[in-house]
């Protein structure tokens, strides 16, 4: 139990880290530092509750500082050399034609969510309950994935947002973050927040049309990508993670907009 915590965990500071800094990480293990003084070389605030999960997975396991810097040089090892292979599918809502092989949206959203280990970020525009993304939302939660859902809210739409919020699409999925982004941090009453996308791991990247409702994962003519390695799922997730250290985004709970 003690071993598949220590590997969740390292997952975890992988995603939140990227691979330069888990090496700088490794170096102040394998010289013995301790705790405090790796979060304050690090500066990374989105990465302090994760590295110390990986301390403290680690002394459970009975790992030291050598053998916990060599795991995390060969996770990262593993981690960095699959994503010079880039796979790039196409994916749709709608109608189905026989002119090309495609995946459906509702198919591709459930299969990110279940290829997380460690991370999964979701941004949408509209959102709805949704039972197969809820239920496997659920089932990362149950194996330890962290998982933000950037999501608008009927005040930031101006209106034009119908139904319940956004943020109740997510009440039966235990342990999802909620993020929003906030009237003062936008450069004008008419901006939304209009991105749609699923991160899991900073690996497998899907980006497109859809909103996260029946309607746009079955019912409507959707359009979009599904991403498999290179460095653009990172590269999204690391925008993400800035936004959020900058106060872009900031937490809030369905109790926040009664």
């Amino acid at each position: 139990m003690s071993a598949r915590a220590f590997e969740s965990a390292a997952g975890r500071v992988a995603a939140a880290l990227g691979a330069s800094r888990i090496r700088t990480l490794a170096g102040h293990l394998t010289r013995g530092r301790d705790g405090d003084y790796i979060l304050d070389t690090l500066h990374a605030p989105e990465a302090v509750d994760p590295v110390r999960e990986l301390l403290e997975a680690a002394g459970r396991a009975g790992m030291d500082g050598r053998e916990t810097a060599a795991y995390l040089r060969g996770f990262v090892a593993g981690w960095t050399s699959g994503r010079g292979e880039v796979d790039v599918r196409t994916v749709w809502s709608g109608p189905s034609t026989n002119a090309a092989p495609t995946r459906s949206t509702a198919q591709v959203l459930v299969e990110v969510v279940n290829a997380a280990t460690a991370e999964l970020i979701i941004m949408s525009y509209s959102a709805r309950a949704y039972r197969p993304l809820t239920e496997a939302l659920r089932a990362a939660h149950a194996r330890g994935v962290r998982v933000d859902a950037v999501l608008e809210t009927k005040v930031g739409s101006g209106g034009l947002l119908s139904g319940p919020e956004p943020a109740r699409a997510f009440e039966s999925a235990p342990g999802v973050r909620l993020w929003h982004w906030p009237g003062e941090e936008r450069p004008s009453p008419g901006a939304r927040q209009h991105a749609k996308i699923a991160v899991a791991d900073g690996r497998l990247l899907f980006l497109g049309s859809a909103n996260l409702t029946e309607s746009g994962a079955r019912r409507n003519i959707e359009a979009g990508l599904l991403v498999r390695g290179g460095a653009a799922p990172q590269r999204v997730a690391d925008h993400v993670h800035e936004l959020q250290r900058r106060g872009v985004l900031r937490r809030f709970t369905v109790a926040d907009l009664a």
